[in-house]
């Protein structure tokens, strides 16, 4: 099917997006919504020819089967051997939601429980009840990295207008400044630390947490008594002196970038409250359940995936941007980032092959209006086409700032609108003309102020960012991932490309101790390390 819809864009290719609204319908047509969510495709050049072409590609490579597989808990990532069920939290959510076994453990009801043991913590700490002394939290410095800072991290920003516990920071960077900036004004005395990192090894993860144990040591008597672990491996925890009571572990099967429902969500539960953070759980349940439940061609996750693929595997387009206007999605185009070039970031198939139509796209982002002055010069005018995946909220949160809200609004669907429009060189012609200038100069400027149009974009429209509302959005890019996934025949649940770095950076360690770099360390890097240390001896000597 692959050859059939390829030859399907050369047909298309040059047709205007434009042009397929002349039915009238195609609006109608070309978008769907889901409880409460309106995803519009119609900016697309997709047609329902091409979309019937992809439905057959999903039924060649069993796509329902490797649905119901995930959620079934079946070892789909097959190169660790491990189940795919960060559904687990959501759907544990459902009372009737059947009992999920792996490996003779009872996946829901453990679930269940840890979760009712984090909501007991969570309740503590807000209340004052914890830690115990006297001492009411007022800030939460989390410590973690990739999936275990950005899901959280980018959750917290989102719901702030929810977020009435203590205030809460993350550290991720293995730079100092990061950590320094961070604790530089808070009081050790009222202040928890979560080390989020479910091995308790994680190099720049460990590195920071003992950091900052040093600098709550200072002042807090018991220091580690006011830290928490998100880990499960309790004897390492334990070593360092925290207390089993704050270890919250959960199970392999739950991957970093995939892991805000977790315990690892444990900042935000503290930030918005257990009963908030349920009402998230439940907006991906919502969407989990959509999603397994609808036929492709009407589940938005699988709209998502297709134009996805449409893009970036047909057309050729090398990059999809991510323009949320909604400034507290600000922290979205990165977590987006990590979900999707990490996941399906990969050069070979499930048998080494190498990928006949390409691994995934390159994500990025910002939120409107920022960037359209920033880069939506080049999404513009530039020579290269950007698919663009649009966010927007009915509603704010501010009531008396509504006015600032609808220009928000209408500068996302003018951006969109201009995208397909463009602007031909007689228009632009014309209009210089009309502003009165020489028809000589307009000639020359009109060729500066013609765009193209015809590029393709989405627009996600929801009726206000609540904690069900980030959910469902969040749980509708994981499956949009999966989708993809079978697609392209790879495994989304590994990321042996980012252990590779991490291999060598142990290795290189003891050169900085006086040590020296392993034999076969290429000379350029062997140079670098030279001007460091040489650096660092002026400094030193300095001091």
């Amino acid at each position: 099917m692959w050859e059939t819809l390829k030859t399907r864009h050369q047909d298309v290719a040059t047709r205007s997006i434009a042009s397929l609204f002349s039915s009238g319908a195609r609006a109608s047509r070309f978008s769907m919504s889901h409880n409460g969510l309106l995803f519009d495709y119609s900016k697309t050049n997709l047609d329902f020819d091409i979309l019937n072409d992809f439905k057959a590609l999903l039924d060649d490579v069993d796509f329902e089967a490797k649905r119901e597989a995930m959620f079934s808990g079946a070892a789909i990532n097959e190169t660790e051997g491990r189940s795919v069920l960060h559904i687990a939290p959501r759907v544990a959510q459902s009372a009737d939601w059947p009992e999920i076994v792996v490996d003779g453990e009872h996946v829901l009801a453990d679930t269940r429980a840890g979760h009712a043991r984090l909501e007991s913590f969570a309740h503590d700490v807000r209340s004052g009840a914890w830690p115990g002394d006297g001492v009411t939290i007022t800030d939460v410095v989390n410590i973690g990295i990739g999936g275990s800072d950005l899901g959280p991290a980018m959750a917290v920003q989102a719901l702030s207008p929810y977020g009435d516990g203590p205030k809460c920071h993350f550290v991720a960077n293995a730079d100092g400044a990061d950590l320094h900036d961070t604790l530089f004004d808070l009081d050790p005395h009222t202040t928890m630390v979560i080390v989020a990192s479910k091995s308790f090894t994680t190099l720049e993860t460990m590195q920071n947490a003992r950091s900052a144990l040093a600098w709550m040591s200072q002042s807090v008597p018991d220091a580690p008594s006011r830290f928490v672990a998100i880990s499960s491996a309790v004897g390492l925890t334990s070593a360092i002196g925290i207390p089993d009571s704050q270890v919250f572990g959960f199970g392999s099967y739950i991957g970093g970038r995939y892991s805000v429902w977790s315990p690892i969500g444990l900042s935000l539960m503290v930030s918005i409250g257990p009963e908030a953070f349920s009402e998230f759980l439940k907006g991906g349940l919502d969407m989990d359940q959509h999603f397994l439940t609808t036929p492709a061609l009407e589940n938005m996750p699988v709209l998502l995936a297709l134009v996805g693929l449409w893009h970036h595997q047909i057309c050729g387009y090398g990059t999809r941007a991510v323009i949320p206007y909604e400034q507290r999605l600000a922290r979205l185009p990165a977590y987006l980032q990590q979900l999707e070039m990490e996941s399906n970031g990969k050069g070979v198939d499930m048998q080494g092959n190498p990928l006949e139509h390409g691994g995934g796209p390159v994500v990025w982002g910002e939120p409107g209006t920022n960037g359209q002055h920033a880069f939506f010069q080049l999404i513009h005018q530039g020579q290269q086409v950007v698919p663009c995946e649009f966010l927007v909220g009915a509603n704010g949160h501010e009531p008396d700032l509504r006015h600032h809200h609808k220009v928000l609004v209408g500068n996302c669907l003018a951006q969109s609108e201009a995208l397909m429009r463009g602007k031909t060189l007689e228009v632009a012609y014309r209009e210089l003309l009309d502003q009165g200038i020489e028809p000589e100069d307009a000639r020359l400027l009109a060729s500066q102020k013609t765009f193209s149009g015809n590029r393709p974009s989405t627009t996600l429209v929801y009726p206000k960012l609540t904690p069900f509302v980030l959910g469902q959005i969040i749980a509708l890019y994981e499956h949009r991932v999966f989708v993809e996934g079978v697609a392209l025949g790879i495994n989304s649940f590994d990321q042996w490309g980012v252990e590779f770095g991490k291999e060598l950076a142990r290795a290189f360690a003891p050169a900085f101790e006086g040590g020296a770099l392993p034999e076969d360390a290429n000379p350029s890097t062997a140079h670098l390390l030279e001007y460091v240390l040489k650096c660092e001896e002026t400094r030193e000597s300095a001091d």
